[in-house]
């Protein structure tokens, strides 16, 4: 079906057939992820099948269509980027099944499938996201390096992203956060970190894949930033208002958990009207492209417009 994604008060619209458009991506991710990973009788075959039953559970490989998109806004081709695409899939699929864990957050399902460690049990599921993030480092490595961004650009980069400063930094806080009550600026914190920080990775990481300028880099920071923040918001609301069955994992979570959420601090409403001004500033952040991000504006708005 064809979905136009529309830039608030602008005149033009920017047609495209998202679902064409990610079912084309998905399958090219799928397919490099594939090769990328040690095939599952590989010895020890337990880590193999473990890291491919979450890879391969069915995600919608939104941060890689951003960073294929991100590379397509500056010109670059697609054979470049799926690596450092496919470098941020094994991040998240792995801070997914650490997410799941126990210890963490304890959920029995993820994308409609069981958790990797009611499969495989605690210690393998552990390793298996060990094993995906190191993963994502030797796939990264495979980039090729342009004039402007060598080998150590995107290394740094991945690792900054998913680092205790950032990805890791928001899951404590999280945790932290869990039965107390805490400010709007902590809650922002999280999601600066927990969520945006790898969306904003992966369009900078498109962007260097197609050996973009500094100030076509920044633009993608900025959105990456802004649309990255809009994502965890519209999840915060998501987690309240659909059933397990349309979210593929187990509905309120955050409120059993006593969690923080941008809901439970200022209300739905008030939470729908920050996601839409976000992404509105996301918008903003592609003017440099001159209609040449419209995937990038694509997927801002089925993100801020999706029901699961």
């Amino acid at each position: 079906m064809p979905v136009t994604a529309t830039r608030a008060g602008a005149r033009h619209r920017y047609p495209i057939d998202l679902q064409a458009y990610l079912t084309t991506r998905t399958a090219a991710v799928n397919r490099a992820l594939d090769r990328f990973l040690p095939r599952a009788t590989t010895r020890p075959a337990t880590i193999h099948k473990a890291m491919r039953y979450s890879l391969f559970a069915g995600g919608k490989r939104m941060r890689p269509a951003l960073s294929l998109a991100a590379a397509e806004a500056c010109g670059g081709a697609l054979a470049d980027a799926l690596p450092l695409a496919c470098a941020v899939e094994c991040i998240h699929t792995y801070s997914l099944i650490h997410d799941d864990l126990p210890a963490m957050d304890n959920d029995d399902y993820r994308r409609g499938k069981l958790t990797n460690h009611k499969v495989f049990g605690e210690g393998i599921a552990i390793l298996a996201g060990d094993a995906l993030l190191t993963r994502a480092f030797e796939i990264a490595a495979q980039f090729k390096s342009g004039t402007r961004y060598r080998h150590s650009d995107v290394i740094l980069e991945l690792a900054s992203a998913a680092g205790s400063l950032q990805l890791i930094a928001g899951q404590v806080a999280d945790l932290e956060g869990e039965g107390r009550k805490i400010s709007g600026a902590e809650l922002k914190y999280i999601h600066e970190r927990k969520t945006s920080a790898l969306l904003c990775c992966s369009t900078r990481l498109g962007g260097m894949s197609a050996n973009c300028t500094p100030a076509q880099l920044a633009a993608l920071t900025d959105f990456g930033y802004n649309v990255g923040l809009a994502f965890q918001i519209i999840d915060d609301i998501l987690d309240i208002t659909q059933t397990s069955e349309q979210l593929g994992k187990t509905a309120g979570k955050d409120t059993a958990a006593r969690k923080a959420t941008y809901p439970a601090i200022i209300g739905l409403e008030k939470s729908r009207k920050i996601a839409q001004r976000l992404t509105h500033r996301a918008f903003d952040a592609l003017k440099i492209f001159r209609g040449n991000a419209v995937a990038l504006e694509a997927l801002a708005t089925y993100l801020l417009q999706r029901d699961r």
